[in-house]
């Protein structure tokens, strides 16, 4: 009894020889011939993506120089906004933003 399920799972159930799984596709296997389709799509459009991003590379090159370059300019040129002198035009304005003079003056508490 055991003989015979070792032999029906070993054998094909159509015509009693073995089945061989590295048999090549029958010409009515149109599943196979679709996954193979949809894989060789998938990797062209793979290649497409790796190429226009080899493009996106060779251009960021170019934009990495000009951007050393501005920078360099920028670097170089001052700022019209800030001032050109090195401490306080007028020394009065500076009263504002220093401390106390003795800290008996300061009558303020902070809780």
């Amino acid at each position: 009894m055991e003989e015979e399920t070792d032999r029906s799972v070993s054998t094909g159930a159509q015509n009693g020889r073995p089945q061989d799984s590295k048999q090549p596709p029958t010409e009515t296997d149109v599943g196979g011939k679709h996954r193979k389709l949809a894989e060789l799509h998938r990797l062209n459009q793979e290649i497409r993506f790796l190429e226009e991003e080899l493009e996106d590379l060779d251009k960021i090159d170019k934009a990495t120089s000009a951007c050393k370059e501005m920078l360099l300019i920028i670097e170089n040129t001052p700022d019209p906004l800030l001032s050109v002198t090195k401490g306080p035009e007028n020394p009065a304005w500076d009263r504002w933003f220093e401390g106390p003079v003795e800290s008996d003056g300061c009558k303020c508490w902070i809780i």
